[in-house]
């Protein structure tokens, strides 16, 4: 339910020292659909069509939420081309039997009206205290949010639903990997998002006290913090 624009701000920073690429996935932005599902493994070859179109042979690779099982399926497939891995409020899990199931009702309320789905949902994205305090924020945002296509919308959730753990990546990566995670994630258990960041030797791990699952919004200063650090590990 995001498209590139959630990076304006930090990419508007780092590009003063890097060559930034901000992507919309398939079904996300001005990116068309690509089928009824979009599996992490065609959203990743997607964006290697991306990088070999601008003749970038090696990237590091930020992706918050879904973007970071993005992320994972692209260093399984290309480890050559990957410099670096951020999974930004993400993980590399699949999905549980009961997290199955609830992307499976998810699917049949979009179908029946997205919009309200996308209302509903979206908010709940950010710590409640965030939401009391500044709803003019979470509006905007959940605006952008609203953009996103029933189809678009659909095919994610059917990908994400059938996505396979990649913790192997994490415990044997032969690149830097950050692991960015909210200890107020409504979405993410803290508890299991701690344990990936003990998986491997290269996996390094930091929780943002005060955000939630939507960090880049919530707590844009330390999250910016974190991804200079990101990009200045040695590979």
């Amino acid at each position: 339910m995001e498209n590139r624009s959630m990076w304006n701000k930090f990419a508007a920073v780092l590009s003063k020292r890097y060559r930034v690429v901000c992507i919309d996935l398939p079904g996300h932005g001005q990116s068309d659909c690509l089928g009824y599902v979009h599996t992490m493994e065609e959203m990743a070859d997607a964006v290697m069509g991306v990088l070999r179109r601008l003749r970038i042979r090696r990237a590091s690779m930020v992706g918050h939420s879904m973007g970071g099982y993005v992320a994972l399926a692209f260093g399984d497939r290309y480890p050559d081309a990957l410099a670096r891995l951020c999974l930004f409020f993400s993980h590399a899990a699949a999905d549980s039997p009961e997290k199955k199931k609830n992307r499976r009702q998810a699917i049949q309320l979009v179908k029946q009206n997205h919009r309200s789905f996308i209302r509903k949902s979206f908010p709940r994205l950010f710590r409640h205290s965030f939401r009391t305090q500044y709803p003019e924020i979470v509006k905007a945002a959940l605006t952008l949010a609203l953009q996103t296509s029933i189809q678009g919308l659909v095919a994610a959730l059917e990908g994400m639903r059938i996505r396979p753990s990649r913790e192997i990546i994490l415990k044997f990566s032969p690149w830097p990997v950050y692991v960015l995670a909210g200890h107020r994630d409504p979405v993410l258990p803290i508890k299991e998002i701690q344990r990936q960041m003990q998986l491997g030797e290269r996996t390094k791990g930091f929780v943002i006290h005060e955000a939630g699952h939507m960090g880049h919004i919530e707590t844009p200063e330390k999250c910016l913090q974190l991804l200079w650090e990101f990009m200045e590990t040695k590979t």
